[in-house]
């Protein structure tokens, strides 16, 4: 099997992955361990699948993440983040280079501010009409998985449509 292949597939078991974690975030503000740990137990056989040589390779992926667990560790602790969403973004860590990671950062710091404001006038809204709860609570897995899927478009997007059509069992 074209190891290529699995890689796209293990990329394309993210994607569910991660918007799965969005419809999960939605229905009950609550990312699943189970999901994330799935997520980050993938990694090892991506980086396999990829190629990624152990040093320095596996080393900058696994510090990445902890800089991100550390990173999310400190805003769960102002409130800033949930745990499900530190967990999630740590597990993603580990599967994209550093640059991609920023930017993936960079892209979610951007669209959560858009949902905030959504979040928060749908909240006033329901609040005047007396439906609100009394805390706001804004659903990050959403900006995670739609930020994630567009960087996986465009990072992977056309390498994995050209192997694809390579590898089909049509051609």
């Amino acid at each position: 099997m074209d190891a290529a292949l699995v890689t796209y597939g293990l990329l394309a078991g993210l994607a569910i992955a991660v918007v799965y974690a969005a419809f999960t975030d939605i229905r009950s503000r609550r990312i699943a361990n189970r999901l994330t740990f799935t997520v980050a137990a993938f990694a090892p056989v991506f980086w396999w699948a990829s190629g990624l040589s152990i040093w320095p390779g596996v080393a900058v992926q696994i510090a990445l993440a902890v800089g991100m667990f550390f990173f999310g560790a400190l805003m769960f602790r102002f409130g800033q983040m949930g745990g499900g969403d530190v967990k999630l973004l740590t597990a993603i860590a580990l599967w994209l280079p550093p640059t991609a990671f920023f930017v993936l950062m960079l892209m979610i710091c951007i669209v959560n501010g858009v949902l905030t404001v959504f979040m928060i006038k749908r909240h006033r809204k329901a609040r005047r009409a007396g439906k609100a709860p009394e805390k706001l609570q804004i659903p990050y897995g959403v900006s995670v998985a739609l930020c994630m899927l567009a960087l996986l478009a465009v990072q992977y997007g056309a390498q994995a449509s050209e192997t694809l059509a390579t590898n089909s069992m049509w051609s």
